[in-house]
């Protein structure tokens, strides 16, 4: 199973894959919420960015905290998906994640995370550093 390893001393803070990331997950005919994050290092030296990005973590606080199942793991990507028609909306998922990398998108009133692109991520494909790499 293919991975999405970040080296977050080679981002330029020039924030590709958040764009990317909107622009690929549209809601309606807008750009969605981006599902990675980067905090560029204020005084603007390369290498001290901050990506955060849903770790798809093997015992998922985000699933143990759903109390209405509305989230499942995909075996072929390993990537955790979320089930709007289960969704209770209670926010459970987003207090569940220990590392702050579940969000809630006003637009749509769900939970909102890094799904991989269906095992295809855009934003290891557009980073142009080579900070996120899908291998």
């Amino acid at each position: 199973m293919k991975l999405l390893h970040i080296y977050p001393q080679k981002c330029i803070g020039c924030r590709t894959c958040e764009m990317t990331c909107a622009f690929s997950h549209l809601v309606g005919e807008q750009p969605g919420m981006s599902r990675i994050r980067i905090a560029s290092d204020p005084l603007g030296r390369p290498g001290f960015s901050k990506v955060t990005v849903c770790l798809q973590c093997e015992d998922a606080g985000c699933v143990a905290a759903c109390p209405a199942n509305a989230l499942w793991r995909d075996p072929a990507t390993g990537a955790i998906y979320h089930k709007p028609d289960r969704c209770i909306g209670c926010h459970s998922c987003v207090l569940g994640c220990p590392f702050g990398n579940m969000h809630w998108e006003e637009a749509t009133d769900f939970p909102v995370k890094c799904d991989l692109c269906g095992g295809d991520p855009k934003c290891a494909k557009f980073c142009p550093s080579g900070a996120l790499v899908f291998k």
